[in-house]
């Protein structure tokens, strides 16, 4: 591919050959469309490159503060060859694009391939015709903008920030000074909140431009229009707050707006311009001054902005991310117009034509927006290439599986006493005749004492390891969040202990692939995950009564999963994974027992924010199953409902408290209210005789394996927007 970079020592541009960037989980490639160039900043850069040795350590101070500093501690020759490796290299250029998604990256489930993206960050959304972006530095941009607009989103947030830090209020009235294209933007933001505007540039036509995007009146700063139509608008007293966007030496700007801001008023700095504040001036009138960081929250966290570690609305409202996808909100709704800004467009191949006619001035520009090839964004936004996701081999080992001596119990221990294990499971075991509850092991001393108290555990503690290493413990079960299943999982199988874990099993490739590995290293495959819907005596009735199929069939499963409570867990996406791949394994295990088979593809799609869900499975003999998973439904209406179509019969199940068969005959269950039994009590007595016995699992292990690879391939199928192939590994 193609990138703009420049060599800071010589002030060399080119458009150089570069290596395609690889797709790292948490981001996206983006193939650009349109990428934008910051006639301010950029152009300050490439000015600089220009400049001597001496230009260059006179415009970055700080710069030269560091250098002085390595030379204290390493010496002058070794301060040298690092300054001078660093200016005689590539750097890049650009910090705003729009582009559409080539490849998502694990752990992104917002976008998928072909979306249209806004792009931000100087070392992400460069001049290139390719580049990776994490997922904190992207924003969906909405129907009807188009994409030269949006690549206005990163200048969009600057503005947009700075205007958050001035607090304007309905009625007051702002100075903008420098009418660039931050200049700009800010009026028309400020405009768009009911705030008066004066503008204040050398530039004629740039005053022109702004007057017609909002400004009340705008004028050379050293002119009489500026201070008089302040006086008019504020009856003397000056304007509410004033905004720095301009650059350059001059401190006329902080000068003026001492002058013309009020009692109390505020100041904000977005730009780069001089700040030799006046004291008397700013003390007597006890000026708020403010600075704007960049796009907003976030901007230079390397966990929020690398590791896409969002902060939480509720006590950060508007992140970097956020003040990208409201700008585009804004400029969408027309709100906002970019298009008036737009100066110039370039083709990408004349990149250094362009740099070079701004920097010499022969290109008058307000905004110059580049335009890459469509053939390329064509082909990335509908040839995506069809995943493929291993389902993982089982191998075993040669151990033995032991079964309980006769006339002993099966001991159990807990790993785990919250609300599910607590009412789903332990009720079905204590006092169950055969089984001795051993030992819980929570993280506090006190749930573990509860769990104790009210089920009669011999005993409670917190020591992990002392119970996976007791001899006297037959078997473990796994009942924590979903994030320690795998880990846990993998150190009871590695201690020899028959496992129930719940649901999930695994909520990465890589987790389950551990869990796996545990088995093959230890012979040990006594392992049982908790789905225990194909339990369900009603159900299993119902599909005795359904019989069997000679041909494909095709099934649907309705999922009224409804919303989750503010605050809840499994709300934490990047530590719990999301709520589909916590869950969604009983939905896949239900219908992959009720066809025999297990998958073969997946193909899931979603509504905006992946609220809603339908996910499309494939099996060997063309049957399909479509699990809608939905959490938009009204609360009332069943949580589970189930159509099984095939060889001229349906199987319909009404949330495991009625079922039907509809064939030759008709069957339908009980009509008399009952309990909804989805299978937890006969789940744990297979799982309880099978330990005793030393019998098969209940669920062959190749089963659990199945299910969980396509619960996972499920985020992949999102993300390509295609059917993913499940493919056994040799």
């Amino acid at each position: 591919m193609k990138q703009v970079v420049q060599n800071y020592k010589s002030g060399e541009l080119a458009v150089l050959d570069v290596p395609v960037p690889g797709c790292k989980p948490g981001g996206v490639l983006v193939r650009t469309s349109y990428s934008l160039i910051s006639t301010g900043t950029e152009l300050m850069k490439v000015s600089e490159a220009g400049m001597s040795m001496v230009g260059k350590a006179r415009s970055r101070p700080d710069q030269v503060a560091k250098v002085m500093q390595s030379v204290a501690t390493n010496g002058l020759p070794a301060t040298y060859r690092k300054v001078m490796g660093k200016l005689d290299s590539y750097t890049p250029l650009g910090y705003s694009l729009c582009g559409v998604v080539e490849q998502v990256g694990a752990g992104v489930d917002d976008v998928k391939v072909g979306d249209l993206v806004a792009c931000a960050g100087n070392e992400h959304a460069l001049h290139a015709e390719v580049n990776w972006v994490p997922r904190n530095l992207y924003a969906r941009v909405p129907e009807g903008l188009a994409p030269r607009h949006a690549a206005f989103g990163t200048v969009g947030a600057i503005a947009l920030q700075g205007v958050r830090q001035g607090g304007p209020q309905l009625g007051e009235v702002a100075l903008v000074i420098g009418l660039g294209l931050i200049g700009q933007l800010v009026v028309q933001l400020l405009a768009a909140a009911g705030v008066r505007v004066v503008g204040a540039d050398p530039d004629p036509a740039r005053c022109a431009l702004a007057e017609g995007l909002g400004a009340v009146a705008c004028g050379d700063p050293g002119s009489a229009v500026v201070e008089n139509a302040v006086a008019e608008l504020t009856d003397g007293h000056g304007v509410d707050q004033v905004y720095l966007a301009a650059g350059g030496d001059s401190n006329q700007p902080v000068e003026l707006a001492a002058r013309l801001c009020r009692d109390r008023g505020r100041v904000v700095d977005i730009g780069k311009c001089r700040l030799d504040l006046p004291w008397n001036a700013y003390y007597e009138k006890e000026l708020d001054v403010r600075f704007s960081r960049s796009y907003g929250p976030g901007r230079y966290d390397p966990e929020y902005e690398l590791e896409g570690r969002d902060y939480p609305i509720g006590y950060v409202r508007w992140t970097e991310r956020r003040n990208l996808a409201c700008f585009l909100d804004l400029a969408a709704r027309g709100r906002v117009d970019v298009e008036p800004l737009v100066s110039h467009v370039a083709d990408f191949a004349d990149a250094v034509e362009t740099y070079r006619s701004l920097e010499e001035g022969e290109l008058k520009a307000v905004a110059v927006l580049f335009r890459y090839p469509q053939e390329a964004v064509e082909a990335g936004a509908v040839e995506p290439a069809a995943p493929v996701v291993a389902v993982p081999r089982v191998s075993r080992g040669s151990a033995a599986r032991p079964a309980v001596r006769a006339g002993s119990p099966v001991r159990l221990a807990f790993v785990g006493a919250g609300n599910y294990a607590t009412s789903m499971l332990l009720p079905h075991l204590a006092g169950r005749e055969g089984v001795e509850l051993s030992a819980v092991v929570t993280t506090t001393a006190l749930s573990a004492a509860n769990a104790r108290h009210k089920f009669g555990f011999a005993r409670a503690t917190t020591d992990l390891d002392a119970v996976l290493g007791d001899d006297a413990v037959d078997a473990v079960f796994v009942v924590t969040r979903h994030s320690s299943h795998a880990e846990l999982t993998r150190k009871a199988l590695l201690a020899g202990k028959a496992v129930f874990v719940e649901k999930p099993l695994a909520l990465s490739e890589d987790e389950l692939a551990g869990v796996l590995a545990a088995v093959e290293e230890s012979g040990n495959d006594r392992l049982q995950v908790g789905f225990n819907r194909r339990f369900s005596p009603l159900l299993r009735e119902a599909k005795e009564r359904f019989g069997a199929r000679t041909g494909p069939a095709s099934l649907r499963y309705l999922v009224n999963a409804g919303r989750l409570e503010h605050g809840s867990w499994y709300l934490r996406q990047n530590s719990e994974g999301s709520r589909f791949a916590g869950e969604g394994g009983h939905f896949v295990d239900t219908a992959s027992w009720l066809l025999d088979a297990d998958p073969v593809s997946v193909y899931a799609v979603a509504t905006p924010g992946n609220e809603d869900l339908q996910v499309v499975l494939g099996y060997p003999d063309g049957s399909t199953a479509t699990i809608g998973y939905v959490t938009t439904g009204a609360p009332g209406f069943p949580k589970e409902t189930l159509d099984l179509v095939g060889d001229g019969k349906v199987l319909r199940l009404d949330d495991f408290v009625r079922a039907s068969v509809h064939g030759k005959k008709r069957w339908v269950s009980s009509r008399l209210p009952k309990a909804r039994d989805k299978g937890q009590n006969a789940e744990l007595a297979a799982f309880v005789r099978a330990v005793r016995t030393g019998g098969p699992m209940p669920v062959p292990l190749e089963s659990l394996v199945a299910t969980t690879a396509a619960t996972l391939a499920v985020r992949t199928a999102l993300a390509g927007g295609v059917p993913v192939t499940l493919a056994g590994t040799p």
